[in-house]
C-alpha cells in the first residue's frame, strides 16, 4: 500500500495533529480572552468544537508518537474507519462552528457597527478566533480526506 502524507503513524501525521492541536487551543485561547464571548451562543458553540477538536487531535498525536516510537503500523481497517468517522465528525463542528461565528461577527463588526459603539469589545479577537478555528477545519478536512483514502485503499 502506498503510504500518504498525513496517514497514521508517520512523522507528517502527527504533525498535521499537531498543528490541529495548535490552532483549535489558540482559537480558544484568544476568544476565552476576548471579554464578552459569552454572551453570544456561536461564540460559546466556537469554544465547544474547538475544545472537542482538542481533546480528539491531542488523542491522535498521542497514539502518533507511540506508534512511532514501538514502530508499529497503525492502518487496519477497523483503527482507520474509526479515524474516518471521528475526523469527519469534528472537521463538520469545525466548520459549522466557524461559520455561525463568523456570522455573527460580520453582523456585529460591519452590519451593525456594534465594534464602533461599544469599544470595550474586542471584535478583533473575535476574528482571529475564528481566523484560527477555519485553519483547524482546513488541517481536519486534510486529516479526514488523507484518511479516507485510506480506508478506501485498506
Amino acid at each position: 500500500m502506498k503510504e500518504l502524507i498525513g496517514s497514521p503513524g508517520m512523522v507528517s501525521g502527527l504533525l498535521l495533529r499537531i498543528g490541529q492541536f495548535l490552532c483549535a487551543a489558540a482559537s480558544i485561547g484568544v476568544m476565552v480572552s476576548a471579554t464578552g464571548f459569552s454572551n453570544y451562543t456561536a461564540f460559546c458553540y466556537l469554544i465547544a468544537s474547538m475544545g472537542l477538536q482538542v481533546l480528539w487531535s491531542f488523542g491522535l498525536a498521542c497514539l502518533d508518537v507511540y506508534a512511532l516510537k514501538i514502530k508499529r503500523d497503525l492502518q487496519n481497517p477497523v483503527l482507520v474507519s474509526l479515524f474516518v468517522v471521528g475526523d469527519w465528525v469534528t472537521a463538520t463542528l469545525s466548520l459549522a462552528a466557524a461559520c455561525s461565528s463568523a456570522g455573527i461577527a460580520v453582523l456585529y463588526a460591519k452590519d451593525l457597527d456594534f465594534c464602533k459603539v461599544h469599544l470595550n469589545i474586542p471584535c478583533g479577537r473575535f476574528d482571529l478566533s475564528i481566523a484560527l478555528s477555519f485553519a483547524t477545519w482546513l488541517l481536519t478536512a486534510v486529516s479526514s480526506h488523507v484518511m479516507f483514502w485510506i480506508l478506501a485503499s485498506v
